[in-house]
């Protein structure tokens, strides 16, 4: 996976997919790297994907924080420059679909539909991350990752196939970067800038999920005029890793409605 040098930062990134198809990005969420999509991406074929490992997290740069949401956007920004990518349809999970709502109202020339996955407008408060980056800040992230597990995976986390490989990828995060990205979910609220969209939007929710409840992410999907909500039955804060196929499937239907994907031929 090559790392991109900017003049700030190195980025990891990775491309899948032929070069001349549609583009696709995927923006990961708080706490894991753009590995966390393996299983979706071999899915879903005849698409150009850019995956990336966001400042502070996988093999990308963690530089000093707190970041800033804004800078979160434009490391994406400029990684789909570097890619070359136009047009693109953006997926953004949690602390990626706060990116992704930033660069849709940045940058339209980017972005021609959003999929927003178990992320809102605003997550949380800046009293409860304030709580939990002191808390990392103090301790690291192995005390704090089966609290998280509980409210991404539901009350039967443990048992969840998904859990031990987030789980790693959590507390192999550095505190730092998680901390640094903290800050900026903390410091953002979307809830103005993101109901002035109108482009094709797919909002996906799981009913398990305690970090960003089906409430909230319905709430966010009612602020973009035309955008359709999906709720995934018995998957918690990351579907594609609980229910790929039902997932892909999700996803290949909106690529395909949205004229993103050719219409499937008939029978």
């Amino acid at each position: 996976m090559p790392l991109v040098y900017l003049p700030d930062i190195r980025l990891n990134i990775r491309l899948d997919g032929p070069e001349t198809a549609p583009p696709l990005v995927l923006l990961h969420a708080l706490g894991t790297d753009l590995a966390l999509f393996d299983g979706l991406v071999a899915l879903l074929p005849g698409l150009r994907i850019l995956r990336v490992d966001l400042r502070g997290h996988g093999q990308s740069d963690v530089p000093d924080g707190p970041y800033a949401m804004g800078a979160l956007i434009r490391d994406v920004e400029r990684m789909m420059d570097h890619a070359g990518l136009r047009d693109a349809v953006v997926l953004g999970v949690s602390l990626g679909g706060l990116i992704a709502q930033g660069l849709a109202v940045k940058r339209l020339d980017l972005v021609r539909a959003l999929v927003l996955s178990n992320t809102a407008a605003r997550i949380g408060s800046p009293a409860m991350w304030d709580d939990r980056c002191q808390q990392i800040a103090a301790t690291g992230l192995e005390p704090y990752a089966d609290g998280a597990m509980e409210r991404m995976f539901g009350r039967t986390w443990r048992s969840a196939a998904a859990m031990p490989a987030t789980r790693a990828r959590l507390v192999s995060t550095d505190p730092r970067g998680w901390i640094g990205c903290a800050r900026a979910i903390a410091g953002t609220d979307f809830y103005a800038t993101t109901a002035t969209l109108t482009l094709p939007t797919l909002v996906l929710a799981g009913d398990r999920d305690g970090t960003t409840p089906p409430d909230l992410v319905r709430e966010t999907a009612d602020l973009i005029r035309g955008s359709a909500f999906h709720l995934i039955r018995g998957a918690g804060h990351l579907p594609f890793c609980e229910k790929p196929d039902e997932y892909a499937a999700l996803l290949t239907d909106f690529l395909r409605r949205t004229g993103h994907l050719a219409p499937r031929p008939p029978d």
